[in-house]
């Protein structure tokens, strides 16, 4: 296979994290590359929100680079401008939406919101199909709408890198199809996209890359092709059949 010309924008080397004494990340290596669509997947407890945490900068980890320089050399708002980092849950506020979207704008800004600050929150709106929501306080949103609203958020502060912790919880079908087209735009058009996901069916109609985790390691990294039997009993134990529903791969325990 003819290497990938793509330059690498994220990687970490050796990458440990423990939390009161216990370890949570057990030496962790990986490179992403640019414009890619990784699925990071494994039961619960394997360490996946933790990696992504690290990823984006959130926890003090080292051993990870941002284009090839250490996370901890960049200010709040260069890492800001480069990564941005969706959380489980966005916490409701007495703000009103367009407020909260704003707020991803805070890395661009100068002392008061440009024109070009208040385009790019009324475009993750529109994206996100949430317009209609602007002038509603966040506390008045069911969770499927706040989850919009912390999406909407990270678009806004217009990264190149877009990293979501379990971005469909609280999503009804439609809308979690819509996240998943958003997050495959977003890698299609030269970003890079690295969402933690429980829904096995999803992560492989949408993403390009899978990275399986269990207790804290990375069990398997690849494409469809890692799929198989084996894997599912090791990471999940449990028996599986994988095949294709109109020529989409699919998962079915059996």
């Amino acid at each position: 296979m003819k290497p990938s010309s793509k330059k690498t924008v994220l990687s970490a080397r050796n990458l440990r994290f423990s939390y009161n004494g216990s370890e949570v990340l057990g030496g962790i290596s990986l490179d992403v590359k640019e414009g890619e669509f990784v699925a990071v997947l494994g039961p619960n407890g394997a360490g996946k929100s933790t990696l992504v945490k690290c990823l984006a900068g959130i926890l003090n980890c080292g051993g990870v680079e941002a284009s090839g320089r250490p996370l901890r050399e960049y200010s709040r708002d260069e890492l800001a401008r480069l990564i941005a980092y969706v959380p489980q849950r966005t916490e409701p506020g007495f703000m009103t939406v367009f407020d909260t979207v704003l707020l991803g704008r805070r890395p661009h800004m100068g002392l008061r919101p440009s024109k070009r600050d208040i385009e790019a929150v009324r475009a993750a709106l529109r994206t996100l199909g949430i317009e209609n929501l602007a002038a509603k306080t966040t506390n008045r949103l069911s969770g499927g709408e706040l989850q919009k609203v912390g999406i909407a958020r990270a678009l806004a502060q217009e990264p190149r890198i877009l990293i979501m912790d379990e971005p469909t919880n609280n999503l009804d079908i439609r809308s979690q199809l819509e996240v998943m087209r958003l997050a495959r735009t977003f890698s299609s058009e030269g970003g890079t996209a690295i969402v933690v996901m429980h829904d096995v069916n999803l992560a492989l109609r949408f993403a390009k890359r899978f990275i399986f985790m269990k207790k804290g390691m990375i069990v398997a990294d690849g494409g469809l092709e890692i799929l198989d039997g084996g894997l599912f009993r090791e990471v999940y134990g449990v028996d599986v059949e994988i095949g294709e529903i109109r020529g989409i791969p699919a998962v079915v325990p059996i």
